[in-house]
């Protein structure tokens, strides 16, 4: 089993404390490390390692939903951009990283405060005074629960 099929198992037993919510395609799971303040990964159900082996309208509806979850991460945590990065070369698993992306956030490993996430030396970004505390993971978790309804909301009555 994969890592992020053990992830998802973990949210099926209610076992996830990153979980955020499950949409119709995917599960909304806060990032286990906050350097990019709001981090956000949208986990596919399907256990896929291309876009291109999902069926046309499920394609479709990820790429929609996984849209949405960056739109509402965006509006949580106040991004002045937003990075998406679908590898998968080590959890081979469809899986979007969302970034919330605000001025300077490389620190002095950008290009006047520019440049993509993994400028960022590893143990920086995985450090463990990245790792939200439950206060802080449970307030992140309101903040893009409460954005992500509201769009889905509009979405459904738009």
């Amino acid at each position: 089993m994969c890592l992020i099929c053990d992830r998802i198992k973990m949210i099926k037993e209610g076992k996830n404390p990153y979980f955020v919510k499950e949409l119709e395609t995917g599960y909304v799971v806060i990032g286990d490390y906050q350097h990019f303040k709001g981090y956000t990964l949208f986990l596919a159900k399907e256990h896929k390692t291309e876009l291109w082996y999902l069926e046309k309208d499920v394609k479709i509806k990820f790429l929609e939903e996984m849209s949405i979850v960056a739109e509402a991460a965006a509006r949580a945590f106040f991004a002045e951009k937003m990075n998406y990065e679908l590898l998968g070369n080590g959890d081979t698993h469809l899986h979007w990283h969302l970034f919330p992306r605000v001025s300077g956030d490389l620190g002095k490993y950008g290009n006047n405060g520019k440049g993509p996430v993994w400028w960022l030396p590893m143990n920086e970004m995985y450090s463990g005074k990245n790792r939200p505390s439950e206060e802080e993971l449970a307030d992140m978790k309101q903040k893009l629960l409460f954005e992500l309804n509201n769009l889905l909301e509009l979405k459904m009555n738009g």
